[in-house]
């Protein structure tokens, strides 16, 4: 198995969110980041491609897989024999690239897209549901040799720090890790570095993200007033995500946060780049994690 060990790694959002994850769409990515110094990049296999085609072509970009994420809105919407199934040829796929563990995260609630990051529509029963139904696929993903680590995510049913915690809490440290994404949960009004620090025997990945302040400090009460604007909405006015060092989250505190030990990944995530050109902003987020992210150099 492939143990990360602080690459620097990226995931190509902004390519693929609007035109799909096409291989042309991939190679794109591929190519602007092999061009920027990247080495690792979020393991995501198109559907029909085998494990060992996937290695050779993002090989040729001077690339590796680094760590992928199990998505699910965990709540009373699924099936979860499906999900077993899912997860398991997930597992599989990701076993097969040599990787050790994956993140998992719950998207998307409707309720909480249309009103994000405020824990909207909460219900300890969908709760409790979505905890059940999580340790089951971690209980999965576990048997087929990975390790799961939770992911943060605006939108979903794991959304505030209180559900953030319940979910850790109640599952506990044999079942499931911790793998945070500093945007999402600087969005949700959690700070990175608290959380990261209480559970940091259980940190296995992170997602580097960061958010300008425009949008930050809402209420329910806000959101569900007149002129609400959704996950989506915010989004796109390009006043949300940005490139690490340019928003409000403290990444000083987050990297004295982190244990001495800690072995995973640090994966640039710019879901909506600042800046007009994709190029550009990986460009802008490689230069500032070279000189500020404690990440490997070989």
């Amino acid at each position: 198995m492939t143990t990360p060990g602080r690459r620097l790694a990226v995931n190509p959002i902004p390519y693929w969110a609007k035109a799909g994850k096409t291989r042309e769409v991939f190679e794109e990515a591929f190519a602007d980041f092999a061009k920027i110094g990247y080495s690792a990049v979020k393991a995501d296999v198109p559907d029909g491609m085998e494990a060992q085609e996937y290695l050779d072509w993002i090989g040729s970009y001077g690339l590796a897989p680094a760590i992928s994420l199990f998505s699910s809105p965990f709540d009373e919407t699924i099936d979860i024999t499906a999900e077993v199934e899912r997860a398991k040829r997930f597992a599989g796929t990701q076993a097969a690239l040599g990787l050790d563990r994956t993140m998992i995260s719950s998207m998307a609630i409707a309720a909480r897209m249309a009103q994000p990051a405020v824990g909207a529509d909460f219900s300890r029963d969908r709760l409790n549901l979505a905890i059940e139904n999580c340790g089951i696929i971690c209980q999965i993903l576990q048997s087929e040799g990975l390790r799961p680590l939770h992911h943060s995510h605006v939108g979903g049913v794991f959304e505030t720090e209180e559900d953030i915690v319940t979910l850790l809490d109640e599952l506990g440290p044999d079942l499931i890790g911790f793998g945070p994404d500093t945007g999402h949960l600087r969005w949700a009004g959690i700070e990175p570095a608290s959380l990261i620090k209480r559970y940091a025997d259980r940190l296995g990945g992170m997602h580097i993200k960061d958010v300008f302040p425009d949008h930050l400090g809402r209420r329910l009460s806000d959101a569900e007033a007149p002129g609400g604007r959704s996950y989506q909405e915010l989004a796109a006015t390009k006043r949300l995500w940005c490139e690490p060092g340019r928003g409000v989250v403290d990444f000083d505190a987050v990297l004295k946060a982190l244990p001495e030990d800690y072995d995973g990944d640090f994966m640039i995530e710019i879901d909506e780049p600042s800046v007009d050109s994709r190029f550009e902003s990986h460009q802008i987020a490689y230069h500032w994690a070279q000189l500020n992210l404690p990440v490997s150099r070989d």
